[in-house]
């Protein structure tokens, strides 16, 4: 046999052996693919798990709870409910235990999730517990902890007639920030009530995650110190106006997520000036000296012997002043965002603050996970990390760990999963016909009014691509307090000050009071760089670099260029692009009232009306200035929630944050992008409108 006849076959044999190889790996990630799937998606409970409740604080009425197609099916649904990203409000046995300080029933039972307007939810495989959508058990160095999800502020529920209807991906009626302040005086009940205390510390023992009544008691303390703390933080400022409260449907999301980045960023040589002035000098110098001993980066456990000391010293007015300085005010709340499409946006949030290519959602996922609780164990550490350069630190002045519970695996699963979600359409079957005739009229007003910055888009095409369309606040008119924020806060860079900080523009040195945008921006990079403490390093090198690859690999969604009539980043302005609000297309508008970024205007038929002084008002021929939030029942004619006639959240407009002004083009107001003002449409043309909206 000539020697290249042995070449061919040994070259013959190699290709063999590769083509098995292949063809083993393409079984093997198959395998791999469907053995997840059957992991993720094991619970099918029937409707989902939904749970009705008949006591309801404003005489909503669901006898029955029914789900739209929105491309997912109970398994689906139940995953995205329960599945933890890394948030630890509470231990889970104290979630379990803690009874509510207004009538000593359990703080979780479903009459108090109504009260706060959540979703209550049967017990089922995947939720042992029977917690609310978007609530979930988390594990963290070895305990369970009790946590949100993405579900819980992105999920909806609309009542007509005794139907419920529940939108996925819709934005919640969620009240938080009473859920956090009426959780925060449970916790301090519990605390001040010897037997309350006993009963509580008894039933938690019974779970057996501590071993000791004193354990359990100074755990208590510290979560009650540290919500009692996040709410001070948080609380509507009184500077002279009108206090901006939430209410339902609405959260300072990211007011608060920058609360909590400042929080973690803190050094003593950042914290000490600032007890000097607040302080009287005994008190300052006296907790000065217990700082002595802790590392510059303040730890969570050194925050909280340093506020234990601060709530026991000082006046709540110096205590005031001084978180006033170190924190911005959460104000600005906003309406939840709907879900369907995210994933196809090239920017995302209210003012687009986010660009969502390459690993883009991760870094948004993580944002909010930091918001909603997750742990920020961050540390200083002199030694060598070879992450540090991949996360723009420095050998020489050594590294920052960002370790946190954030579960980065799960912040992919879920932006994949919503990538089949679509926007629900219109239940004729539940909320009456749509009359085609009238919607054929209102698509022409559509093209004309609203299609300049509303794209049309196919709702289910697997392409599509949604881009925003910005337009500066002055321009469209709305209130500006949202996006003004985002621009005009700062905080003290603590830990990283002296880091560099990528922008649009180029590269931002960050000076010991930044912009708060740049380091949300740096923390959320590193965070999602950084190893998972739960994890080898091997273990985790694997993973991550698993999810990078995929979660890249999986985003359609290039870096591109801004679009819309907004005021570009400069050198010297480098986020003022985010002085804007974006417009997104409207499938699926008819299901997420109220309207405006704010959640100013209670139905799409206000919202086609002009906002009016109090001195010019006219029913039904202008946006209500006052009105009631809360109630799911909903108004199929003029397309939003009951917003009158009950005792719910009373929302008004005169309030800096609240201001229903702006985006009056179908009332002849405002100014089209190429500058025109249409004539403003009468009744019929508004129903006309209306009717076609309800197609999308």
């Amino acid at each position: 046999m000539s020697s290249q006849s042995q070449d061919f076959r040994k070259m013959f044999s190699y290709l063999k052996r590769a083509l098995l190889a292949f063809v083993a790996l393409v079984i093997l990630w198959a395998a791999i693919g469907a053995g997840n799937r059957a992991y993720h998606y094991w619970d099918n409970q029937a409707n989902a798990g939904a749970l009705l409740v008949e006591q309801d604080r404003f005489g909503d009425e669901a006898k029955t709870i029914a789900y739209l197609e929105q491309g997912w099916g109970n398994r689906e649904r139940l995953w995205f409910y329960n599945t933890s990203q890394g948030s630890n409000l509470l231990p889970m046995s104290f979630a379990l235990n803690v009874k509510h300080a207004d009538d000593q029933q359990p703080f979780f039972s479903p009459a108090h999730i109504l009260r706060y307007r959540y979703l209550p939810q049967q017990v089922s495989s995947s939720n042992p517990y029977g917690l609310p959508v978007g609530m979930t058990l988390d594990n963290y160095k070895g305990k369970p902890y009790f946590g949100f999800t993405c579900a819980a502020c992105h999920t909806t529920q609309i009542n007509y007639r005794g139907q419920g209807i529940r939108i996925d991906g819709g934005p919640a009626m969620a009240d938080m920030e009473n859920f956090m302040l009426d959780l925060g005086r449970s916790l301090e009940a519990t605390l001040a009530n010897a037997e309350l205390l006993a009963e509580f510390t008894s039933n938690v023992l019974e779970q057996g995650d501590y071993d000791s009544a004193d354990a359990v008691k100074h755990e208590l303390e510290i979560f009650t110190q540290r919500i009692g703390t996040y709410n001070l933080v948080n609380k509507p400022r009184d500077t002279g106006r009108a206090l901006t409260h939430y209410g339902f449907a609405r959260l300072d999301a990211f007011g608060r997520i920058y609360n909590r980045v400042l929080e973690h960023l803190i050094t003593k040589s950042q914290l000490e000036p600032l007890l000097k002035q607040h302080l009287p000098a005994a008190d300052a110098a006296e907790l000065i000296a217990a700082m002595a001993p802790m590392p510059e980066l303040l730890r969570n456990q050194d925050r909280d012997l340093l506020i234990a000391q601060l709530n026991k010293r000082v006046s709540l007015k110096a205590r005031l002043n001084l978180l006033n300085d170190l924190f911005n005010p959460a104000d600005a709340p906003v309406s939840y965002p709907f879900l369907w499409d995210i994933p196809h946006h090239d920017y995302v949030q209210w003012n687009g603050i986010v660009q969502n290519a390459s690993i883009g959602p991760l870094g948004r996922n993580a944002g909010q996970v930091i918001g909603v609780f997750g742990t920020l164990d961050f540390e200083h550490n002199s030694g060598i990390n070879p992450m540090a350069l991949i996360n723009k630190q420095s050998f020489s002045k050594g590294h920052i760990e960002f370790t946190s519970s954030l579960d980065i695996r799960n912040l992919r699963l879920v932006e994949k999963q919503l990538k089949s979600l679509t926007s629900p359409q219109w239940p004729e079957q539940y909320l009456g016909d749509i009359n085609r005739e009238m919607a054929a009229k209102g698509r022409k007003h559509f093209v004309a009014y609203c299609a300049a910055c509303h794209d049309d888009i196919v709702r289910d095409d697997p392409k599509r691509r949604v881009i925003a369309k910005l337009s500066h606040y002055d321009k469209v008119g709305t209130d500006n307090k949202m996006a003004a924020n985002s621009v005009e806060f700062s905080g003290g860079s603590g830990i990283i000050e002296g880091r560099y900080v990528d922008t649009e523009v180029g590269e931002l040195y960050l000076e010991p009071r930044a912009p708060i945008a740049g380091l949300l921006s740096y923390t959320t990079r590193n965070v999602i760089l950084e190893r998972d403490p739960d994890k080898t390093w091997v273990e985790w090198l694997a993973e991550r670099a698993f999810d990078f690859l995929l979660t890249i690999n999986e985003n359609e969604v290039k870096p591109s260029i801004k679009r819309g009539d907004y005021s570009p980043n400069t050198t010297a302005m480098p986020y003022d692009s985010l002085r804007a609000y974006k417009a997104r297309p409207l499938n699926g508008i008819w299901a997420t009232a109220p309207y405006l970024h704010n959640g100013s205007v209670p139905t799409l038929y206000d919202l086609l009306l002009p906002a009016c002084d109090a001195a010019d008002f006219v029913e039904d021929e202008c946006r209500p200035n006052d009105f009631r939030v809360g109630s799911r029942e909903f108004d199929p004619q003029k397309v939003g929630f009951r917003s009158q006639g009950y005792a719910g959240f009373a929302f008004d407009t005169a309030i800096y944050g609240n201001h229903n002004s702006g985006h009056e083009y179908a009332a002849g107001k405002t100014a089209q992008p190429n500058g025109k003002i249409l004539p403003a449409l009468d009744h019929t043309g508004r129903m006309e409108l209306l009717e076609y909206l309800k197609t999308l």
